[in-house]
């Protein structure tokens, strides 16, 4: 993984704040930015990068990481307004959210982490049901789980590849709501401790982080075992409370069996994520070009239709600031037998019927 020398997330002191502003003041070392139409000033680029780290309360370590992230920026800012622009008639749109410092690769690198599964390993403990698709079930237009109030707010992985634990995470939470009408914030970051099925803050397997809670009879709330974006100590104390019966396997490229199983709770899955339009993605529904290589877990929390095409309802694990408040619309019912950007590859849930136990 790369290892990134500036803070995210860092408080700075208000008399810092002026220094570095008086000394970005006298750099002038930037050029003006010109791209798709739009011309902008060096002093104008400036102030939006001031802006955009008050904003997502970022900070760096010295004036050289400083310049170095608002080169970047600046990039990221010319690939924004290009792909912006009106006459290419994109149904998303892309922005500056709280990964426009980082390069494309820089984001692939510390972000994504849905490792391709291993058949083998898949079936090497014990073989899980493999939902098929009936004939009677038609499920229902659209639906969307966050209005039932069975999925949890969203979260951060930060900078830590553990996608694979917060998708995990989300679906159990959702299932233990849907059984027992209590919404509990799990723990992401006890998968990321003691997993050993997993790599910890590196690219992990949704079922790998399953048999783990069934193999631990339970997982922990995140209050107890908050989240820390980074690998520790797996904790002896931890307790387990919330379990799940075992997990099963959406048939693969099969958007109507996935559309199935979405209706009737939320599902994990995995999709291209490594696009530039992805990391800086605010809005809308995206149609960027993307391969079917899953490399990013995402939980879909319903579908819909928007002037009549319709998508998916994709829950992230960037934070709010990232795309529609944490949230992603993806075409569906596309095409491709694997869905759009792989989405129909490969889809997991758990499955639950027994109470949480008690603390």
């Amino acid at each position: 993984m790369l290892k990134m020398v500036f803070c995210r997330n860092a408080n700075s002191t208000f008399t810092a704040l002026v220094l570095v502003l008086i000394l970005w003041a006298t750099w002038g070392s930037a050029k003006g930015d010109r791209s798709g139409g739009v011309i902008r000033s060096e002093e104008e680029v400036k102030w939006l990068f001031e802006e955009w780290q008050v904003e997502h309360d970022q900070s760096y370590q010295d004036l050289g990481e400083k310049q170095k992230r608002f080169e970047i920026f600046m990039d990221n800012l010319q690939f924004i307004d290009e792909y912006n622009r009106p006459e290419h008639n994109h149904s998303d749109t892309v922005g500056l959210n709280n990964l426009a410092d980082l390069s494309n690769e820089e984001y692939r690198s510390i972000y994504l982490g849905d490792l391709p599964i291993n058949m083998s390993e898949l079936f090497r403990d014990f073989k899980p049901d493999l939902d098929l698709p009936t004939q009677v079930d038609q499920p229902p237009t659209s639906i969307d789980w966050r209005d039932a109030g069975v999925v949890g707010p969203v979260k951060d992985q930060d900078g830590c590849a553990s996608c694979w634990a917060f998708t995990t995470v989300a679906t159990v939470e959702s299932i233990n709501a849907m059984v027992t009408g209590n919404l509990i914030t799990l723990s992401e970051q006890e998968l990321v401790d003691c997993d050993d099925l997993n790599s910890h803050c590196s690219p992990g397997s949704r079922i790998g982080a399953y048999k783990y809670i069934l193999r631990n009879m339970g997982i922990d709330t995140d209050a107890n075992y908050p989240y820390t974006a980074k690998q520790g100590t797996c904790k002896a104390d931890r307790n387990q409370e919330v379990t799940i019966d075992g997990y099963k396997i959406v048939p693969r490229n099969n958007e109507r069996a996935l559309s199935k199983q979405v209706a009737k709770q939320p599902v994990g899955s995995g999709l291209d994520a490594s696009g530039r339009e992805f990391q800086l993605y605010t809005g809308g529904i995206h149609r960027a070009p993307c391969t079917t290589n899953r490399n990013h877990a995402v939980t879909i929390v319903g579908y819909d239709s928007e002037a009549g095409e319709d998508y998916w309802i994709i829950k992230n694990s960037y934070g709010k600031k990232w795309g529609e408040e944490g949230y992603l619309k993806l075409p569906r019912n596309v095409a491709e037998r694997d869905g759009r950007c792989g989405i129909a590859q490969l889809a997991t849930y758990p499955n639950k019927s027994q109470n949480p136990k008690s603390s």
